[in-house]
């Protein structure tokens, strides 16, 4: 992955902090989480766990899933986030949006569309809402035939979603 420019990695007892200060082109992804700052260019995608923050300076063109992101720049791409999504004054996103929680603070640019998600699951809890075992859950999911989405390595199912599956009888054909 090209990079050009300073990163600052900042860690303490309770938080992985990454301060990025570059131009970047690639895939980050991150199974732990971590406080990610994005001042620079940014080109590629990106996977979060914790808070991914693009400042007001930063462009990025990306498809970007997070926990939970905070937008102060120009972002073009499609944005996934698992708990909230946020869009400062200074925001411009081209993309579309799925979250559970949106907050568009007055002065913030949203030219896509926008889903609002309700309940996530990760595969632990659909086995266990639907008393099937974990590892069939995994091949349903891989297969396609459960209705899921996958961020990097961790499968995520909405209950909606999932509850339409289940009375449409497709999981006793799955048993």
């Amino acid at each position: 992955m090209p990079l050009m420019g300073r990163k600052e990695i900042h860690q303490d007892q309770e938080n992985k902090i990454i301060d990025i200060h570059a131009q970047m082109h690639g895939s980050l992804s991150f199974s732990d989480p971590v406080s990610l700052r994005i001042n620079g260019k940014f080109h590629g995608s990106l996977d979060t766990k914790g808070t991914l923050t693009i400042g007001e300076k930063a462009e990025v063109e990306a498809m970007i899933n997070g926990e939970n992101v905070i937008i102060a720049g120009k972002v073009k791409g499609d944005v996934a986030a698992d708990k909230m999504l946020t869009l400062l004054p200074t925001a411009i996103l081209q993309g579309n949006i799925k979250t559970p929680k949106l907050n568009i603070v007055e002065g913030a640019i949203f030219q896509g569309n926008c889903q609002m998600r309700e309940d996530l699951l990760n595969i632990d809890e659909v086995a266990k809402y639907l008393e099937i075992d974990l590892k069939e859950i995994e091949e349903l999911a891989n297969s396609g035939k459960i209705p899921a989405t996958r961020t990097g390595n961790v499968w995520k199912f909405e209950r909606e979603q999932i509850d339409h599956w289940a009375s449409s009888g497709k999981v006793e054909r799955s048993r």
